[in-house]
């Protein structure tokens, strides 16, 4: 793929890079995360690459797959294929030593731990320790110093955030980052709400058996927590917490990558 290319020359340049992986979810439901991704990342002065299918030595427009969907339903096969698509495509990058950022945690995840331990081969050990989510890459930029064209075209925020955690970002510690990316805007003051479990679980929410008691595990605490903050930003990174925030509270929630190129001048 002559993009990969060209791509891997201006890293060798030492031109700043990223590889932003759009999983299904961002790239066939909310596009509008994916701008916001190109949107701040551009503006903190990265080039950004983003990969696609490659079959046969000819690329495509199609988003490379992680295959989470097949994992959760016991298709181990079709899952493997998926991995092994996004690995051939990841590996090359992250072996020439570029981070690969991720939007959705299910995603990003699976791409860290699941199918590591799916023992897909050396490449699955190579792209792992190189993938994290975006707001842990900046998280990380911002601490070296080199935010800097980001940080002064941020506008100062205007209503409170609050900050709903996957619970993958939860398990795995992760949720530090969004608060403290959240936090380079001006006059924010991110605060996490403290919940379970959104009650959506992946698809178990989305069965029909299972309504009452996804609902009743939102009420626990999160929905009740958004209802009495009625002029705040409601922040969630997982596709599927924030489609329980708007059924169950009415309430548009939002991806932190989104919220931070909202505040761009």
């Amino acid at each position: 793929d002559p993009s990969v290319l060209k791509f891997l020359d201006a890293h060798k340049r030492g031109e700043p890079c990223v590889v932003l992986f759009v999983d299904t979810f961002s790239g066939a439901f909310e596009p509008e995360n994916v701008d916001a991704a190109m949107a701040v990342l551009t503006a903190a002065g990265y080039r950004v690459h983003v990969p696609r299918w490659v079959r046969e030595g000819n690329r495509d427009d199609r988003n490379l797959c992680c295959g989470r969907t097949y994992l959760a339903v016991g298709m181990m096969g079709e899952a493997q294929r998926q991995a092994d698509r996004l690995l051939s495509a990841l590996a090359p990058l992250a072996d020439a030593g570029i981070d690969i950022v991720g939007l959705e945690p299910s995603c990003l995840f699976t791409l860290k731990d699941e199918i590591p331990a799916m023992r897909l081969g050396a490449d699955a050990d190579v792209v792992a320790p190189r993938a994290m989510m975006i707001e842990t890459f900046l998280e990380r930029e911002a601490k070296a110093g080199k935010l800097a064209s980001l940080t002064a075209r941020l506008k100062p925020a205007t209503a409170p955030i609050m900050v709903h955690g996957h619970c993958h970002q939860k398990a795995f510690g992760e949720i530090t980052p969004t608060l403290a990316v959240l936090g380079l805007i001006p006059d924010a003051k991110p605060s996490l709400i403290e919940s379970s479990c959104c009650g959506m679980a992946g698809a178990f929410g989305y069965e029909a058996k299972h309504f009452d008691l996804s609902m009743q595990m939102a009420e626990l605490s999160l929905l009740p927590a958004i209802r009495k903050a009625p002029d705040a930003i409601i922040v969630a990174d997982g596709t599927s917490c924030r489609h329980q925030i708007h059924d169950g509270a009415a309430r548009e929630a939002k991806h932190a990558i989104r919220v931070l190129a909202e505040h761009l001048q």
